[in-house]
Parts: C-alpha cells; structure tokens; sequence
C-alpha cells in the first residue's frame, strides 16, 4: 500500500472507463480494476452484434466513435474503446478481480488477488453480463445448454431451442435459421418484447408466421434433457420437446454478493435496486459510488451506456463539492 489515489474504479467497462477519463479530467490519483478484459462485456457480446445506438451516443471522453454504417458492431466498439483508453493511457488493471473493500471513506483499502491498495473513494461500475438469470431446473447445467451466444455455427443441422423473448434472443433465432439450425423460440409471455431492434422486428414476425422459426408462447421448460426439453404451455399438460442444443437467453444481473460483500445494501423491491442517491450515486457506504447499469439491479433495461455516461461527470462533481 505505498501508493494512495483518490479513487479507485471497480470495472473497467465503457462507464468504469467514462469516470477513468474524468478523474484524469479533474487531476485526480486513480486506478482501474477489472476481473477480464477492458470492455469485458462487450468482449463477450456475439461476433456479429450491431448496437442499437448510433456512434455518437456510446462516445465517452470527448473522442469521436465514427463507423462506416449506421449502427456500430461489437468490432466497432472494442476498437473504440481500446483507442479510448490508449488516448488517455489510462491506468487499468485488467484480469485483477477485486474480492473486498474495507475500511472507511478516505482510508478505504481495496482488496485483490494480488495486493492491498489505499483510497480515499471508491467508485463501481460492474455492469451484469457475468451472471446470467438462471431458470432453476433440472438439466440447466449440461453441456449442450449455454446462456452466452458467439455464433451461429456451432447450430448446424441441430434441434436448437432458444429461451428468451428479447434481442439477445430474437438475433440468436435469426442467425442460427439462416444458417441451418432448426430453431424453435420459447417465450413466457404472450408475445416478444416491445424493445426489440425495429429493424429485425418485422424479419422475425415473418419467420414466425410462415413457420420456418417456431414460437411456443406463454409456455415455460420444466427440464432440460440430454435430446429434448420438458415444456408447458399455460396450464396444459407438459410435453416433451426435440432439443439436442439449448440456449438459454433469459438476461442478466448484477453481482449482488459483491455488491453486499463491499457494504452496499440491496433493496426489498422487486427489482433489487442497489440503495444509492438517484443524483450523486453514492451509495449507504459513504465515499463508495455505483456507476452504470448496476444502478438499476435487475432493471438491466434501465441504464445503458448512452444515458449512464454521464454518471461519471455526477459522482466526481460530488466529490469535488465533498
């Protein structure tokens, strides 16, 4: 613990990159730390995802994000950000997973696998994308189940279902058909998610409707077997289903027992939304700030890169002011 920062960053995603820029910004000692990668998350997205956003509103640190079309790929953004991060030589700390914060604001010491550092702040910005929603039933840890898509051709020629009703869904189903999976949806409501991308909407209604991707909705699986599913429909009987590959595309969440486990106390709503000021973030552990999607808990459709930026800039006025 020779070295004392200001601020020490837990995750090193767009936004934990976004209050990187601005501790530099307002000549603040700091340190990033990151359990992967830089961009983890985005590292993890499938090969040929397209964002929703235009460019200019996943930006961060005043530099450009300019792409050839409309809607950047996840090889837009790990380039993006990666020239972010070498612009500002930013001090990161990738594949050093923090365990625990201890002490107090100004004498905080962050605990990692590889050493103890000394703080006077602490800011998280974990995002979700490592824990995915698990459904709790039987077979939901076999080989041929995953919750994470990369590509389609690992699909060929199999009996594919896909659980889920959003993008992470709705895509997967529709890259897998054309490359020659035989895909089936299921979905527990009555109908996909209005967030759908608008332009892939219309792509899977008609997949649906002529019958070449099939939908069971308001249906649920109740076991993942080695070569079928168990699934049930409403309140009919279950039925046994052909599936020799599952993917389980149900969202994801933060780490709450991290969350926990440094002080922050998680809410009794049903969303499970970290206690946090809605205009400083910082959080009942005074000097300890959440910044990015964590805000919302389980509202992963809550903060996005595009709106949550701007935590950085509220939570470093804060400290400026404290």
């Amino acid at each position: 613990m020779a070295d004392f920062y200001d601020v020490i960053i837990i995750g090193a995603g767009p936004i934990g990159l976004a209050c990187a820029v601005e501790a530099q910004r307002k000549n603040k000692s700091y340190l990033v730390f990151d359990k992967g990668c830089i961009v983890n998350s985005i590292f993890g997205y499938p090969y040929y995802m397209h964002f929703f956003s235009t460019g200019n509103l996943l930006e961060i640190g005043s530099i450009p994000f300019i792409t050839q079309s409309p809607k950047p790929t996840r090889f837009d953004a790990l380039e993006y950000y990666r020239r972010v991060t070498l612009a500002y030589q930013l001090n990161i700390r990738p594949f050093e997973a923090v365990t625990h914060v201890e002490g107090e604001e100004g004498h905080f010491q962050v605990i990692t696998a590889k050493g103890t550092y000394a703080c006077a702040k602490v800011i998280t910005a974990i995002g979700y994308f490592d824990f995915p929603r698990m459904l709790g039933v039987p077979g939901e840890d076999a080989p041929h189940v995953s919750h994470y898509y990369k590509e389609p051709h690992l699909y060929l020629s199999t009996d594919l279902l896909i659980i889920g009703s959003g993008n992470s869904a709705v895509e997967a189903a529709l890259e897998t058909h054309r490359h020659g999976a035989n895909v089936t949806l299921c979905i527990r409501g009555p109908e996909l998610k209005n967030g759908v991308k608008y332009w892939i909407r219309p792509d899977i209604d008609n997949r649906i409707k002529n019958k070449e991707i099939k939908a069971f909705f308001q249906t649920q699986v109740l076991e993942i077997q080695p070569s079928q599913v168990i699934l049930q429909t409403g309140d009919q009987e279950p039925f046994a289903y052909p599936a020799n590959r599952v993917l389980a595309l149900t969202g994801y969440h933060p780490d709450f027992d991290f969350l926990r486990r440094i002080g922050v106390t998680i809410g009794s709503d049903p969303y499970r939304t970290p206690v946090c000021d809605p205009k400083t973030y910082e959080t009942n552990r005074k000097g300890l700030y959440l910044a990015g999607v964590v805000v919302g808990g389980l509202r992963t459709d809550l903060w996005f890169i595009e709106n949550s930026r701007d935590h950085a800039k509220a939570i470093f006025q804060h400290l400026e002011s404290a």
